[in-house]
């Protein structure tokens, strides 16, 4: 009953006098976020979603916001006539799109809320999201998830045609993301995702290297590739951090990459500075990669990560029991 209130306020929450947010305390919120990410959080799933709904308001009413969504808006639509999209508003460009669910990837959520997915025309960008961690007891995550809904709301993207996962997830947490209605994959895919040919938006914040290079690895053509948008960490950033013998050896697909992106960086504001430092949002140009080396195509092989030390990703245990978990996503 609670998750249910909690979710009413959220559908109400546009026709609501939005409060400053300066005027909310924040002491309990700074608390929940200096908890171990395993603990499990003294809340239920309607205070969750109360504290969601809250750091949606503060997004809307930020100067972060607006500047963020026309940065991710200028590679969309960079993204979107590349695909021989329709020129006009950006709605109803995504809304031409067409999209049919990959096999075994169910159209709708469980618990989902069809008034809460709002659908314009045919709506067909898929999203994926990858690492979100924690949101139901750290403040920066639960700051990312209410910037995905906002971007799939602004977008007309159904929530029902965005996937969400993370290992280190709480039942709370995945039970307060089906209310939500987007859909909690089951299985730890380590970003090896296909986009099966759809124009997909991958938003994957502070996520590890590997993470990159396995979602690269899994999509390595140019017409793969030429359909995916990534909202995540600098390649840019990627190439200056690491050594280069690192990045070639441990993270070749983004080594190989790196000439055949774009990417906008997203405006850095102090009161999101620890939240979504360091992030741009990347496309990549079929103009640029048709400009990459035959030999660059020519090298499919799967990352392994044997020699790699300081990985930060979670193993899937389902392919490997004896892999020990290293560092979350």
């Amino acid at each position: 009953m609670a998750a249910a209130a909690a979710l009413e306020a959220w559908q109400a929450a546009s026709r609501r006098r939005r409060r400053s947010a300066a005027m909310r305390p924040r002491r309990r919120e700074a608390a929940a976020a200096a908890r171990a990410p395993g603990a499990q959080p003294e809340v239920d799933g309607g205070v969750v979603l109360r504290r969601i709904q809250e750091a949606r308001e503060d997004l809307l009413i930020s100067d972060f916001w607006s500047s963020a969504l026309e940065t991710v808006n200028r590679c969309l639509r960079k993204h979107l006539e590349q695909l021989k999209a329709p020129v006009g508003p950006l709605s109803e460009a995504i809304g031409s799109l067409h999209l049919d669910s990959s096999p075994g990837e169910s159209d709708v959520a469980p618990g989902s809320v069809p008034e809460e997915t709002p659908v314009t025309g045919s709506c067909r960008l898929k999203c994926v999201c990858y690492g979100i961690g924690n949101f139901a007891t750290c403040v920066i995550a639960r700051n990312q998830l209410a910037f995905l809904l906002l971007f799939l709301e602004k977008c007309q993207i159904p929530r029902s045609h965005c996937w969400v996962y993370d290992p280190l997830f709480s039942q709370l947490e995945i039970a307060v993301l089906s209310t939500l209605g987007v859909v909690v994959l089951s299985e730890n895919e380590e970003g090896k995702r296909s986009v099966y040919g759809e124009p997909t938006v991958f938003y994957m914040l502070h996520c590890g290297t590997a993470l990159y290079n396995n979602l690269l690895w899994r999509n390595w053509s140019i017409d793969a590739l030429s359909k995916m948008v990534i909202v995540g960490n600098s390649f840019r950033g990627l190439e200056e951090r690491l050594l280069t013998r690192i990045l070639q050896k441990h993270y070749p697909y983004v080594a190989k990459i790196v000439k055949g992106v774009e990417e906008l960086a997203f405006p850095q504001t102090s009161q999101y500075t620890d939240v979504f430092n360091d992030t741009s949002v990347h496309w990549f140009p079929v103009q640029k990669l048709t400009q990459l080396s035959t030999d660059t195509w020519a090298f499919r092989e799967e990352p392994d990560y044997q020699d790699c030390e300081d990985l930060e990703i979670i193993r899937n245990k389902t392919e490997d029991p004896s892999a020990p978990d290293l560092n979350p996503l």
